[in-house]
């Protein structure tokens, strides 16, 4: 059954369907807030937030309309809202990456040594991730982590998709810069290391 019939049934009166639309999101929208929240030290308040943007979900089902968003997308910009609702209440307004969340990445057999720099690396990317502008961080991580397409992100942040395009480029260009020495003296040292040999 699709999202849409089964908000088609709950405003018929069904109920018990939107515990189907709960149990389709509740992961994935838990894991979004909890990256929203993990800087501010305020990841265990997740799973309120979590609920009280269902709630609110429920509560404004009727105003949903499918044709001008998807469900999810819907939800997203909810969860999000209620996230910056809280961290202004919080007085820390910076939204930043979970230390957690694995940065993606090329699985391969590594020896002890590829592996070391290989965490190196994804704290390097997260802390760069980090210290991105909110407005960046989030559309990053809904394009990167959550896989959302650049309409559903424009949405959710309520900006146009050359905005989101603007943001994520600005994102990137930010975090390349922030990780360029990084990279250069691990090259140079890897040069180094081979003309030893």
């Amino acid at each position: 059954m699709t999202d849409s019939q089964l908000i088609r049934e709950i405003k018929e009166g069904n109920i018990e369907s939107y515990a189907e639309l709960i149990r389709r999101y509740e992961r994935k929208i838990l894991t979004f807030v909890a990256h929203m929240l993990r800087q501010a030290h305020l990841e265990h308040i997740a799973e309120d937030i979590c609920q009280e943007t269902f709630y609110k979900a429920y509560k404004s089902l009727h105003s949903f309309r499918d044709v001008e968003a998807t469900f999810s997308t819907w939800l997203y910009t909810i969860a999000r809202n209620t996230v910056l609702s809280e961290l202004r209440k919080s007085r820390n307004a910076d939204v930043y990456l979970e230390d957690s969340v694995q940065v993606p990445s090329i699985s391969f057999e590594r020896l002890p040594e590829q592996q070391l720099l290989q965490t190196e690396r994804e704290d390097l990317v997260r802390q760069a991730i980090n210290n991105l502008p909110e407005k960046q961080r989030s559309a990053l991580i809904l394009r990167e982590y959550e896989q959302l397409d650049y309409n559903e992100i424009a949405k959710i942040l309520d900006l146009t998709v050359s905005s989101v395009k603007s943001l994520l480029f600005r994102a990137r260009q930010s975090i390349k810069l922030q990780l360029e020495s990084y990279f250069i003296d691990s090259q140079l040292e890897e040069a180094e290391g081979m003309s030893k040999r």
